[in-house]
């Protein structure tokens, strides 16, 4: 919590942005707790999916003042025991509406797109830029509480007008990517190489304007909408 004094000589109390972390690695519990807490952000870190259910402040979150600000669920997709996909549907299910975003290895990457399409608001792949990680959680936190239901997007007329500018190799390109697979797997399924891939996939992102994969499924999601 963080303190300051009222203009009218009262003391008052302002709630810090917090961030509850579940990564089941020593080490990057570590890194995220140093990464926010320099950004002004409390954290809370868990080792497990368990040990966050088991929490108080979890349990109680309107009654907890470890969470009268605004918070942010920031978790790992594979853990031993219950994933980080898992617990978000546990979440879901208990009706803790708090935005998730998530972290991923590259290989993982198809499940976080499946988070997304579940509710969760974001993920990054690790490894990550501390800066990035800090812009993305705040605008998770400036976000408000997420629905505990599957994203609901609002349709973007100007995602389907970028989409349209696409060449037809491009759209391929982009209808992998939002699947999660790498570049290589890209290449061997439309053919060419590696590297003709990789300047396809530079492309889409320029033309699409965003600013990382999560960025992209988001905007498939609003087009879908829009479509729909």
């Amino acid at each position: 919590m963080k303190e300051r004094h009222a203009t009218s000589g009262e003391r008052c109390v302002i709630p810090l942005p917090t961030v509850l972390v579940v990564d089941d690695d020593d080490f990057m519990r570590t890194l995220l707790r140093r990464v926010l807490t320099d950004a002004g952000i409390a954290v809370e870190t868990f080792a497990s999916a368990a040990e966050l259910l088991a929490a108080p402040a979890l349990l109680l979150p309107t009654l907890s003042p470890a969470l009268q600000g605004p918070a942010v669920l920031l978790l790992d997709v594979m853990m031993p025991g219950m994933s980080g996909l898992e617990l978000q549907s546990v979440l879901r299910q208990r009706g803790i509406a708090l935005p998730v975003v998530f972290l991923t290895g590259s290989s993982d990457v198809p499940m976080a797109v499946d988070a997304m399409r579940n509710g969760a608001v974001d993920f990054l792949e690790k490894p990550f830029d501390s800066a990035v990680l800090v812009e993305r959680i705040q605008r998770a936190l400036a976000g408000g509480s997420a629905a505990p239901t599957p994203l609901a997007p609002h349709p973007n007329p100007g995602h389907a007008l970028r989409l349209a500018t696409l060449t037809p190799r491009e759209r391929e390109v982009f209808d992998s990517m939002i699947t999660g697979k790498t570049s290589k797997m890209i290449a061997r399924d439309l053919g060419g190489s590696f590297r003709t891939i990789e300047i396809h996939r530079t492309r889409v992102m320029s033309k699409m304007a965003a600013a990382s994969l999560a960025d992209l499924v988001r905007m498939t999601f609003e087009v879908d909408a829009g479509a729909s």
